[in-house]
């Protein structure tokens, strides 16, 4: 394996995933991963749409800018726009991939406007009968007036969410209006296997009514649709068994009428296949880009199993029925039979949508708690990335600048990766298959506080088995010291290092971050586990009673599952609000001046290797040919070329 820096511009840097054991594969199965691989890139422009309304078209015109040969490219404007692109590209859009703030462009406006003169006007996104100017004058406030669509997520507790937030899910709708059309459609289902409701839709009002454009073939984004389930179609031809055909065929069944009880049989039919090799998520999934956390952001990834990491993951998933009989949870919110639970270490193949160029380390799915409790679900830990990861964090100062003392950071140098991969495999794994509803329970009735909510819940799960002597008895830790790793670790991220992701004056506003800021100002608040000391005039956590930390733990977790289990909205929001969201600003300068002395940049992204078929003289495909040496800004240009479809 390896993992190098390709490129860092403002607090990103770009590094590369290898595909381990790609040759070993067959060609059905090589081939297989690259139609699957189309399918997925072929969703890019679907992100940039909902991640705001106005982002294909900025990011076109940027892109004519960028490539014209009639702009100088010598001046200081030219350098600061060219980082303005590289980071619109990384975020799907003009606004921070994580922390959801607008960028502030380091150029300035004349600059723009006189460069997009200048370029050839069938380059730019102009409308039937637009003028440069006019697309200049509708497009410019949204990039350089800070006021305009500031965010595109907005969580402020008081504020309509979703009048203040720029995600492009909701068309003229308020946040009370929205609540109130889908609490009557979730009133009056009368099934048993209910709906996502509204997750593949923009909620729009047309004559004063509210209804929903629902994202299909003949609907919104159908152009991007129509690409991705024809290499689907590709792809079917190539699958390893026929469940996954069945599974691809439930999937463009889904995609070709946007019926959600479709998209149900779909999920049923995933996670119901287990044999191949191969594997892949391709759709509107994750709801983290929605204030309310109904509408899927569209994402892919392709994977094929790691053997070798497997091994871990699977221990874990076989003993599922012995974690959850033995979590510290009341037992009416227990599982009395864990069902279809299956966890695999995978190698990413391909990543796309709201998964590319930043990407999550694992998933589980799929998201719907009924399907959950009577299907399974799939857990993945994608060992290729966390490798890239760790190979990129190893001797870069951070830990330490900021570890307590020597033996702390020496336990941390000795289990810290392990315990890193491990507690992904339990959050993943068990994590978020543990635990259920009460009958009755509205899945959604924590709202907006529901996933930094579940997220805690699933944290919390792997914290408490970290440091327990099963996973030891299964061979999954070497001794009962090193959950201790972990357990530092993580509550230093919560407490002081996950700062650095942070700009002065704001609070923590992305889900994840909210979770971990709960979890560890949660122990430190309510007990003497954890302290916080000053060593030479610098801030540190320090660790009292890991034992105690672990009861800590094992308690939040009780209530954060009942939270859940009983939808008590008004206790989620006050465990978030008072625990998860206010930064201390003295603390808040302190990390972010040490961490500034370290010059590394807080978010890492990745460059997809490229796939190109390699054909005999008859034009047969005989492999299919890995690249690893594209650059980031020809990658981009060559998606935006290949790729486009909505503009």
């Amino acid at each position: 394996m390896f993992s190098f820096s390709d490129e860092r511009f403002a607090d990103l840097q770009l590094l590369r995933y290898q595909l381990n054991g790609f040759e070993q594969l067959n060609l059905r199965q090589k081939q297989y991963i690259y139609a699957l691989s189309q399918a997925t890139l072929y969703g890019r422009d679907i992100t940039f749409d909902q991640f705001g309304k106005y982002n294909l078209r900025i990011r076109k015109m940027l892109e004519a800018v960028y490539t014209s040969n009639d702009i100088d490219k010598t001046t200081s404007d030219f350098k600061a726009f060219e980082i303005y692109l590289k980071r619109v590209w990384f975020s799907n859009g003009i606004y921070h991939h994580y922390g959801c703030d607008k960028f502030e462009p380091g150029f300035h406006e004349d600059f723009l406007r006189n460069s997009v003169r200048k370029v050839d006007a069938k380059s730019l996104p102009l409308k039937d009968g637009e003028t440069v100017d006019n697309l200049c004058d509708e497009l410019f406030p949204v990039i350089f007036n800070p006021d305009v669509l500031p965010k595109r997520v907005n969580k402020n507790d008081g504020d309509d969410l979703i009048k203040t937030s720029a995600c492009h899910f909701y068309d003229g709708v308020s946040q009370e209006e929205a609540e109130f059309f889908y609490q009557q459609q979730k009133s009056s289902y009368q099934g048993t296997e209910p709906p996502s409701f509204g997750l593949n839709s923009t909620l729009v009002k047309k004559d004063g009514k509210l209804c929903e454009d629902v994202w299909r073939i003949g609907g919104r984004y159908s152009k991007a649709i129509e690409k991705i389930v024809y290499w689907l179609e590709q792809a079917q031809a190539f699958a390893e068994n026929q469940q996954q055909v069945r599974v691809i065929e439930h999937l463009m069944d889904y995609y070709r009428t946007g019926d959600l009880q479709r998209f149900n049989a779909y999920c049923k039919e995933w996670v119901s296949e287990h044999e191949g090799e191969i594997d892949f998520v391709n759709g509107f999934i994750e709801v983290y880009g929605d204030p309310l956390g109904l509408k899927g952001s569209w994402e892919g990834i392709v994977e094929y199993k790691d053997k070798e990491a497997t091994k871990r993951t699977q221990t874990i998933s076989n003993n599922a029925q012995w974690f959850e009989d033995h979590s510290p949870v009341d037992p009416r919110f227990r599982k009395k039979q864990v069902k279809g639970v299956t966890a695999n270490a995978i190698c990413a193949a391909m990543l796309g949508g709201d998964e590319y160029p930043s990407t999550a380390i694992g998933i589980n799915l799929p998201n719907a708690d009924w399907i959950r409790a009577e299907y399974g679900s799939k857990s993945i830990t994608i060992s290729n990335i966390t490798d890239a990861y760790n190979k990129a964090s190893h001797g870069n100062g951070f830990k330490e600048e900021f570890v307590v003392d020597e033996a702390t950071l020496e336990l941390i140098n000795q289990y810290g990766d392990i315990c890193d991969d491990l507690h992904t495999d339990l959050h993943e794994c068990l994590g978020h298959g543990s635990g259920q509803l009460l009958a009755g329970t509205d899945p959604d009735a924590l709202k907006a506080y529901g996933n930094t909510i579940e997220e805690a819940r699933a944290d919390l799960f792997g914290l408490y088995y970290l440091a327990d002597s099963k996973l030891v008895e299964l061979g999954l830790l070497p001794n009962m010291e090193a959950y201790k790793a972990q357990y530092y670790s993580y509550m230093m991220n919560g407490l002081l290092t996950q700062l650095i992701r942070i700009q002065p004056g704001h609070q923590i506003e992305e889900a994840h971050m909210r979770n971990r800021a709960l979890i560890a100002r949660w122990c430190l608040e309510n007990g003497q586990t954890l302290s916080m000391v000053q060593r030479n005039g610098k801030t540190y956590l320090q660790v009292n009673d890991y034992e105690g930390l672990r009861q800590q733990i094992a308690t939040l977790l009780a209530e954060i599952q009942r939270i859940k289990s009983e939808g008590d909205y008004e206790a989620a929001r006050q465990l978030v609000e008072r625990y998860a969201v206010k930064v201390d600003p003295v603390v808040h300068q302190e990390i972010l001046e040490r961490y500034q002395r370290l010059n590394l940049a807080p978010y890492k992204g990745f460059i997809n290797p490229k796939m190109t078929p390699v054909r005999n003289d008859a034009g047969e495909v005989t492999d299919i040919q890995i690249d690893y040496t594209e650059g980031y800004a020809q990658q981009m240009l060559r998606y935006s070329s290949e790729y486009g479809t909505l503009i």
